[in-house]
C-alpha cells in the first residue's frame, strides 16, 4: 500500500485511479494472461467513489499479490488518506459472485447477451463451450466436457477448422442459432484497460437455419430461404371469424380465421433471391409451402395471442420459427436500398403493399442483426403476383408428391427425382421454382416450350450446351460470397472459368439463330414457326459479357492456379496432422505434469520467436498464389527476392568453401532463427573457425552469423511484404467482382434457363413426351395420358404403364370414377393433375396428345392419415381439406378428390360424397376427378348435366385368377373387389370366407356388374 501525502500541491493531477492486476497463467493456455474484475460493491471502490471515479481490477500470479495506485485526474484540495486506507483495510475475505478468467467472462456475457444462441467463443486455435453450454451441447456435438483444475467451470472445445462440421449438427441438423466469438485485436488504449490482453471476443455472425451464406454443408441443390410473416393485429382483432360455427375455435383451420393480408417477404442470402408477397390467411400455409423457408421470422406477439393458431399449423409443418421483437420504428422502402445491388432500376416502389413492406423491412432487420455489421448485397426485390402463377395447395404439393415422397419425405420417388435432368446446381433450383409454381401466362409457357422444342429439334447444339454446362460453377453463389467479402482465391477461379464457359455458351447460341435466321422460311412456316425461331435470339440477347470478361482476364492473369493447388496439397497435410493431434490435445488439462506428456509439436515452447515478418513462410518453400504479373508492386518486390535468394545462394557457397564445409546449410528455424547448419565430418573444421555455437547433437552444429542473419531478415520482410501485396491484390480482384455483381447474376440465369430446356429436351426424348397445348379455355383433351412417376417405376420393372384417356370440362366438367381397388383410379387422378403441372412448368407431357386450358389451381383430396399432433382425427383431416377446396376452388381450377367420406359410417360418407360433387358441379363449376367406393352416388347424380362415370375393372379367368383392367371405359363399376385384394395381400383364407359370407349375405339388389 502506497500512503498518499499533500497530493493538493500537484495541480495537474485531477483525479485517482486505483487499479490492481492479477494474473493467471492458465496450464492449457501458458501464454494468455486472464485478468479478473473487482466487484464495484467492495468497500475500498465504495470509499473511492465520492472522490473519483475508479476502474478497479485485481490480479495474481502464484502466491504473490502486486497492488499499486495511480494518479490521474486529481481534484484540487486534500485528499483524505483516511477514507482511502479504511477502504481497503475492509476488503472482504470473498467476493460476492464468482471470478472468472476473462476469456470464461466475455464469452458468459455472451451467452447473456445472446441468450438464444449457442455461444462458440474462439480460444487460440480451438473454439470453446463453456458453463451449461458445454454440458448440453458437448455430449450432443461428441465432445468431451471436462474442467480446468481449479476451475468449476465446464467446457468442452474443438478444433477451429472444423468449426463447419460442428455448425452442420448445431444448425442444420438441430435447428439452433449458433453465436460465433472471434478474437479481435485490442488496440494500446484497449490492452491497458484490459489487463494487457491481447485479444478482446466479440460475436461476428450468428448464424441460424435461414442465414447460412457459404457453409459447405447447405443443400447446393435448393433455396435455403429466411422467410418473414407480418399480420397486422390491430386488422386481425377488428375481423371476426370468416364463419362462426359451433366448435369453429376448436378447429385450427386457417379457414376459421379472419382474411385479412398478409405480408411475406423472403431471401435467400447463399444467392441474393429477394422476393416478397403479398396474400391472406386462408392461403398462408400454401404459400409458405411453396416457398419451402428454413427459418420463419415472426412477431414476438404471436407467441400468446388468439393468431397463435397461425404458429401452431407452422410448427405442424415442421418449420422452424424465430420470434423478433416489433421494430420501434418500420423500415420503409427507402431503407431497404443500402442492402441492394448498386443498380436497381427494377425496382419499382409501387409494386409493394404495406404489408409485403412491413414483412420487407422486419426480414432485413433481422438480417441485419444476425450479420453483425457486415453487409450484404440482395437483389433487387421482386413482387410476387400470386395471379400470374398456378396456385398448388400445400395438401397437393404433398399428395401428388412434387418435391418429395408422402410415406418418407424423401425425394427419390417423386416428380422432381424422375424429372430432373439439370447438370447445374442453380438450374436444379430453377426447376424446384417452376414445378412449385407454373406460369398461368400463355406467352411464357409457349417461350419455354419453344426452347425445349428448339432443343429437340437441334440435339447437337442441345449436346454442346449441356457439355459447356457442367463445367459452370454455381455463378449466383459464388458472386454472392463476394457480396459479403468472404470470396477466397479458389473463388474467384472457378468464377473466371464460369465466365469464360458462359462466353463460349453465348457464341453457340448466337451462332446457331444466326444460321436459323439465315434460312427464309416457307410459305407454309406458321405464327408458332416464326415465334419459336426467335426464342434463342431473345436469350442471347441478354447476355452482357464484356466487363465479366474483362474481369475472368484478369483473373486469369493475376491468380497462379499451380500455387494454389501446391498451397491447398500443403494445408490438407497439415490439417490431417492436426485432426490426429486434437483428441489427444482436447483431452488434456494441461497441467505441469500433463504438459510433460504432450506431443512435441504442440508443446508451447517458451524461446520460440513470436510471429512476424520472420516467420512468413515458416520454413517451408515459397509458394505465391498470385502471379509475379498481377501488379507492378508483385513485380518488383519478386524481383527483390530474386536478388536476395541469389544473394543466399553466393554466401551460403562462400562459406562452404571459406569453411571446407560442403554440408553446410543457411536455414531458419522457429526456434533459433536464422542459422548456419553443419553435419557429420564438417562439424569440427567449422567449430574451429566459429567460435560459439547455438544449439549441437552429436552429428550436428548450428551457429549465427551476422551475415546471413541480415540477409534472412532481408529475405522474410520481402516474404511478408509479398504476402501483404497478395492479400491487396486479391482485394481489387473482389472488389471488381462487387462491381460485375448485377451482370453476373443476370447471366447466371440465362444459363440456368438454357440448363432447364436442355433438361426437358433430354426427358422428353428418353420418356417419349409431346409439347402439349395451352390455350385459355377451361377443358383437358388428354389422349394417352401416363403417370411420369409411376411409369418410370414399372419400367425399372420390366412392366408397361396402361394410359388413359382424359376429356373433362364442358360437357363432362366432373367425372365420378368408380372400380376395384388397386386398379389405378388414384394413379388416373394424379397423372392428369401432373400433366396440368407439366404443361404449364413448360415441359413437354407424357401423353400422345394434350390439349389443355389453363388451370389456375390444383386441389388434391388424396389419402388418409390422422393428426395427432392437432388432436384430429383421420374424419377431421379429411374433411379441413375438402373444406378448403370447396371454398377455394374456381370455374378454372382442377380438382381431384380420392374416396371422400370413407373415414365414417357408410351413410354419412355417401352424404358427404353426394354434397362435395353436387358443390363442385353446381357452385365451383370447375374441372373435377372424382373417385369413389360409394356405388349409390352414380343413382343419386345422374341428374347433373356436367357429370360423367367412368371405371376401371377386373378381369376374371375360368381357373380363378384374375386381372386388373386399368384402361377407363364409360360406366359404373358396383363391385370393388375387396376380397381378391385381401388374398393377394395374404389375409388368412378362414378370415376371407367369413369376410365372403358376410358379403354375400349384404349384396344390394341392384345388379352387380357393371353397366
Amino acid at each position: 500500500m502506497m500512503l498518499i501525502d499533500n497530493v493538493a500541491r500537484r495541480s495537474s493531477i485531477k483525479a485517482l485511479r486505483l487499479i490492481c492486476t492479477r494474473t493467471v497463467h492458465s496450464g492449457q493456455h501458458p501464454s494468455k494472461n486472464f485478468s479478473y474484475p473487482l466487484l464495484a460493491s467492495r468497500p475500498a471502490a465504495r470509499a473511492l467513489k465520492p472522490l473519483a471515479r475508479c476502474y478497479p481490477s485485481i490480479c495474481r500470479r502464484g502466491a504473490k499479490t502486486k497492488s499499486t495506485v495511480e494518479f490521474d485526474d486529481l481534484s484540487l484540495g486534500d485528499l483524505p488518506q483516511a477514507s482511502i486506507t479504511a477502504g481497503l483495510e475492509k476488503r472482504p475475505g470473498k467476493d460476492e459472485v464468482p471470478e472468472y478468467p476473462t476469456v470464461v467472462q466475455q464469452a458468459r456475457n455472451n451467452m447473456l447477451k445472446f441468450g438464444h444462441c449457442v455461444v462458440l467463443t474462439r480460444v487460440g486455435g480451438f473454439y470453446e463451450l463453456f458453463f451449461d453450454h458445454a454440458e448440453t451441447y458437448g455430449p450432443l456435438m461428441n465432445l468431451k466436457v471436462s474442467k480446468r483444475k481449479g476451475s468449476a467451470v465446464p467446457m468442452a472445445g474443438f478444433p477451429a477448422h472444423q468449426l463447419e462440421r460442428f455448425l452442420k449438427i448445431l444448425v442444420q441438423d438441430q435447428n439452433k442459432s449458433v453465436a460465433v466469438s472471434e478474437e479481435i485485436p485490442n488496440d494500446a488504449s484497449k490492452k491497458v484497460k484490459s489487463g494487457e490482453l491481447k485479444f478482446d471476443r466479440k460475436v461476428t455472425r450468428i448464424i441460424t437455419p435461414g442465414t447460412l451464406i457459404d457453409e459447405s454443408f447447405m443443400d447446393p441443390w435448393k433455396n435455403n430461404y429466411l422467410l418473414s410473416i407480418h399480420v397486422d393485429h390491430e386488422a386481425l382483432k377488428s375481423l371476426g371469424p370468416v364463419q362462426d360455427t359451433p366448435g369453429t375455435d376448436k378447429v385450427p383451420s386457417v379457414l376459421n380465421l379472419p382474411r385479412t393480408e398478409v405480408g411475406l417477404a423472403w431471401v435467400d442470402l447463399s444467392s441474393g433471391d429477394f422476393l416478397t408477397q403479398s396474400t391472406d390467411v386462408a392461403s398462408l400455409p400454401s404459400a409458405v409451402a411453396r416457398i419451402g423457408p428454413r427459418e420463419i421470422i415472426l412477431d414476438s406477439s404471436f407467441k400468446d395471442q388468439r393468431e397463435s393458431r397461425i404458429v401452431s399449423m407452422l410448427q405442424e409443418d415442421g418449420y422452424v420459427i424465430t420470434y423478433q421483437e416489433p421494430l420501434g420504428q418500420k423500415l420503409a422502402l427507402a431503407d431497404w436500398i443500402p442492402m441492394l445491388e448498386d443498380v436497381i432500376e427494377d425496382f419499382d416502389t409501387t409494386n409493394f403493399s404495406p404489408a409485403e413492406v412491413a414483412a420487407g423491412g422486419s426480414l432485413l432487420h433481422y438480417v441485419n442483426t444476425q450479420l453483425q455489421g457486415s453487409k450484404a448485397r440482395l437483389q433487387a426485390p421482386i413482387s410476387h403476383q400470386p395471379e400470374n402463377f398456378m396456385s398448388i395447395d400445400r395438401n397437393s404439393l404433398r399428395a401428388l408428391e412434387i418435391r418429395t415422397t408422402m410415406r418418407d419425405g424423401r425425394q427419390e420417388g417423386s416428380l422432381l427425382h424422375t424429372l430432373r435432368k439439370t447438370v447445374t446446381k442453380s438450374g436444379t433450383r430453377l426447376l424446384i421454382e417452376r414445378l412449385t409454381e407454373p406460369s398461368m401466362s400463355l406467352p411464357v409457357i409457349n417461350d419455354r416450350l419453344d426452347l425445349v422444342e428448339e432443343m429437340l429439334e437441334y440435339p447437337q447444339l442441345q449436346q454442346d450446351l449441356v457439355i459447356q454446362l457442367r463445367r459452370t460453377f454455381d455463378t449466383l453463389r459464388l458472386v454472392q460470397k463476394f457480396s459479403f467479402g468472404r470470396g477466397d482465391a479458389d473463388d474467384l477461379v472457378e468464377l473466371s472459368k464460369t465466365i469464360f464457359r458462359t462466353t463460349d455458351i453465348a457464341n453457340l447460341v448466337t451462332e446457331h439463330s444466326s444460321s436459323r435466321n439465315a434460312i427464309p422460311l416457307n410459305a407454309e412456316a406458321t405464327e408458332a414457326d416464326t415465334r419459336r425461331r426467335g426464342c434463342l435470339s431473345s436469350l442471347s440477347n441478354r447476355f452482357d459479357l464484356v466487363s465479366p470478361m474483362k474481369l475472368a482476364t484478369r483473373i486469369l492473369e493475376a491468380i497462379d492456379e499451380d500455387g494454389l493447388s501446391e498451397r491447398h496439397r500443403l494445408e490438407d497435410d497439415e490439417e490431417s496432422a492436426i485432426i490426429e493431434m486434437a483428441q489427444e490435445v482436447l483431452g488434456q488439462e494441461a497441467g505441469e505434469e500433463d504438459l510433460k506428456q504432450m506431443p512435441k509439436k504442440i508443446r508451447p515452447k517458451s524461446n520460440a520467436i513470436a510471429p512476424s515478418f520472420k516467420s512468413a513462410t515458416d520454413g517451408r518453400e515459397d509458394i505465391w498464389i498470385m502471379r509475379r504479373s498481377a501488379s507492378k508492386s508483385l513485380t518488383k518486390l519478386h524481383e527483390a527476392l530474386d536478388h536476395l535468394t541469389r544473394q543466399k545462394t553466393e554466401l551460403e557457397s562462400s562459406l562452404k568453401k571459406s569453411l571446407s564445409a560442403e554440408s553446410l546449410t543457411l536455414k531458419w528455424t522457429p526456434n533459433l532463427g536464422h542459422i548456419c547448419h553443419v553435419k557429420g565430418k564438417d562439424v569440427a573444421r567449422a567449430a574451429a573457425q566459429i567460435a560459439k555455437s547455438v544449439s549441437s547433437t552429436k552429428s550436428t552444429r548450428s551457429f549465427h552469423l551476422p551475415e546471413w542473419t541480415h540477409l534472412g531478415t532481408q529475405l522474410d520482410e520481402t516474404r511478408f511484404r509479398i504476402r501483404s501485396e497478395e492479400t491487396r491484390a486479391l482485394g481489387d480482384l473482389r472488389a471488381e467482382v462487387v462491381q460485375n455483381l448485377v451482370k453476373l447474376r443476370r447471366n447466371a440465369a440465362v444459363l440456368d434457363e438454357l440448363d432447364v430446356a436442355c433438361s426437358f429436351a433430354v426427358l422428353a426424348l428418353e420418356k417419349s413426351l409431346v409439347r402439349p397445348i395451352l390455350n385459355s379455355g377451361t377443358t383437358h383433351n388428354i389422349v394417352g395420358g401416363r403417370h411420369p412417376v409411376v411409369e418410370a417405376g414399372l419400367g425399372d420393372q420390366g412392366r408397361n404403364f396402361t394410359s388413359n384417356d382424359c376429356a373433362v370440362g364442358d360437357d363432362e366438367r366432373v367425372w365420378l370414377i368408380t372400380g376395384p381397388n388397386m386398379a389405378g383410379k388414384s394413379t388416373f387422378l394424379r397423372q392428369n393433375a401432373l400433366i396440368s403441372i407439366l404443361a404449364q412448368t413448360g415441359s413437354f407431357v407424357p401423353a400422345e396428345y394434350a390439349e389443355i386450358g389453363l388451370v389456375d389451381k390444383v386441389f388434391s383430396r388424396v389419402g388418409s392419415a390422422d393428426n395427432l399432433y392437432q388432436d384430429q382425427s383421420t374424419f377431421m383431416v379429411e374433411m379441413l381439406e375438402t373444406a378448403q377446396i370447396l371454398k377455394q376452388a374456381t370455374p378454372r381450377s382442377f380438382v381431384i378428390m380420392d374416396e371422400v367420406g370413407r373415414g365414417t359410417t357408410p351413410e354419412d360418407g355417401v352424404a358427404v360424397g353426394y354434397a362435395c360433387l353436387h358443390h363442385l358441379h353446381n357452385v365451383n363449376q370447375c374441372r373435377a376427378l372424382f373417385a369413389t367406393h360409394f356405388h349409390a352416388l352414380a343413382d343419386m347424380t345422374k341428374d347433373f348435366e356436367s357429370l360423367g362415370c367412368y371405371c376401371t375393372d377386373v378381369a376374371e379367368e375360368p381357373d380363378g385368377t384374375f386381372s386388373y383392367v386399368h384402361r377407363l371405359r364409360k360406366g359404373v363399376n358396383r363391385q370393388s373387389h375387396a376380397l381378391k385384394v385381401a388374398r393377394v395381400a395374404g389375409l388368412p383364407e378362414e378370415a376371407i370366407e367369413i369376410a365372403a359370407r358376410v358379403l354375400s349375405q349384404s349384396m344390394p339388389t341392384h345388379p352387380s356388374k357393371p353397366y
